[in-house]
């Protein structure tokens, strides 16, 4: 097998959890970037906030039933809470761009509030990925027999289960048995 074709196998979890954490950001990126905009004129951080809150019910939904699904949750009620929690910090990485560029250096207007917006998206994403992977939506613990890559595998599961390869056992007459 190829080398690329082995370093997809052993990150290809990952790779299709990038690429599908990736789209809800997105999406959530959208909805704040929109929202924000529109609420500009009540006030920079109170539109984000508002903006925030949104997109944040927004990708929960989104990550929870299709980009994490396959991870465990330790229930509804915790998820929610560490996801709103995280979501929080995301928050306070926006007012803390907001800040930099518009407060400390001055810089105002929309054009310079859109820059605020845009690097607190790239440094909150990047906070996100990490703490749901982390404490949010955690990996499932193991079981014999099952790899927690089943969706993703090309083979229906027994087919996949049958083509790993197995233990070599040592014969009953065996002095090894």
């Amino acid at each position: 097998m190829h080398s690329i074709g082995k370093l997809y196998l052993r990150f290809r979890q990952l790779i299709h959890e990038g690429a599908k954490f990736l789209v809800i950001g997105g999406l959530g990126a959208v909805v704040t970037f929109v929202v924000a905009n529109l609420l500009h004129d009540i006030g920079k951080y109170k539109a984000v906030t508002i903006a925030t809150v949104v997109a944040t019910v927004v990708t929960y939904l989104g990550n929870r039933y299709w980009t994490f699904k396959h991870r465990q949750g330790k229930g509804t009620a915790r998820d929610s809470a560490l996801f709103f929690v995280f979501n929080g910090i995301g928050l306070l990485i926006y007012y803390g761009c907001i800040w930099l560029i518009q407060d400390a250096a001055g810089l105002n207007g929309k054009l310079w509030y859109n820059v605020a917006l845009v690097v607190g998206t790239g440094l909150g994403t990047l906070f996100r990925w990490w703490s749901y992977r982390k404490w949010v939506w955690v990996e499932r613990a193991p079981v014999e027999g099952v790899t927690g890559h089943e969706e993703l595998s090309p083979m229906p599961a027994g087919q996949a289960q049958a083509a790993q390869p197995t233990e070599a056992r040592p014969a009953e007459d065996s002095p090894l048995h």
